[in-house]
């Protein structure tokens, strides 16, 4: 089995609140990003990453 990651929280905000917070906005997420509208965003943002990455490389 695989070590479970230790978090960082730099926040005041109590890690079982965000936690929390995390499993209710998970499923939204992820509907999201299994819909046509959150796969065609989620392609235009890799299409403009890989400009901003060649753009750093040619500066």
């Amino acid at each position: 089995m695989g070590r479970r990651k230790k978090l960082i929280n730099n926040t005041d905000i109590p890690q079982h609140q965000i936690e929390a917070i995390a499993c209710c906005i998970l499923p939204d997420i992820l509907a999201f990003y299994e819909s046509e509208e959150g796969q065609r965003e989620f392609s235009e943002w890799k299409k403009q990453r890989e400009i901003e990455k060649q753009e750093a490389k040619t500066e």
